[in-house]
């Protein structure tokens, strides 16, 4: 029993580093207004957990801990408080250590492009491959399982308008 209680300590602390790691999350954007001296966007970032219990959504901060098989929702909210448009706007969240992604769990605000790595960030794809050795001895490209995935990028179409607020949202399973 005293096992079980520290591997699930270490889960919610793996958790809670995890959601302090995708706070700061990764964010990208440039001005493109022809009055980048005057006009500048300034996009805050925001990043809230969920988790669903009984039929009822739980803020993560007021969840005394996760239990494996629980899925948290994390949404990453960006509002651009500036007065410039924010273009080539990214949004980076992390999938943290002891969770897994649920696939066709992520969803955002307009038209976005996600994709999603399993390689620390170094490339990002919408389907990331791998290779599998066949039975016959020849190497195969197959999809890439939810298991492999550490980030998932949300690449908005439009810029960020100022004084606009957009957001993406992911799920993962707890381990």
């Amino acid at each position: 029993m005293k096992k079980k209680l520290k591997q699930t300590n270490r889960l919610v602390i793996g958790v809670v580093l995890g959601l302090l790691v995708v706070s700061s999350a990764v964010v990208f954007a440039s001005n493109s207004s022809a009055f980048s001296a005057v006009t500048r966007p300034q996009v805050i970032v925001s990043l809230t957990g969920t988790v669903e219990r009984n039929e009822e959504t739980v803020n993560l901060d007021k969840a005394s801990e996760v239990k494996p098989g629980e899925v948290l929702r994390w949404t990453i909210s960006s509002n651009n408080q500036g007065d410039g448009n924010a273009s080539d706007y990214k949004a980076v969240g992390r999938i943290p250590e002891g969770t897994e992604f649920v696939l066709d769990s992520a969803k955002a605000d307009g038209e976005a492009l996600v994709t999603f790595t399993i390689d620390g960030g170094k490339t990002f794809s919408p389907v990331p491959m791998i290779e599998e050795k066949q039975l016959d001895g020849t190497v195969k490209m197959v999809p890439a399982p939810a298991s492999m995935y550490s980030q998932v990028r949300f690449e908005w179409k439009s810029a960020l308008v100022a004084k606009e607020t957009i957001n993406a949202r992911y799920d993962v399973k707890v381990k």
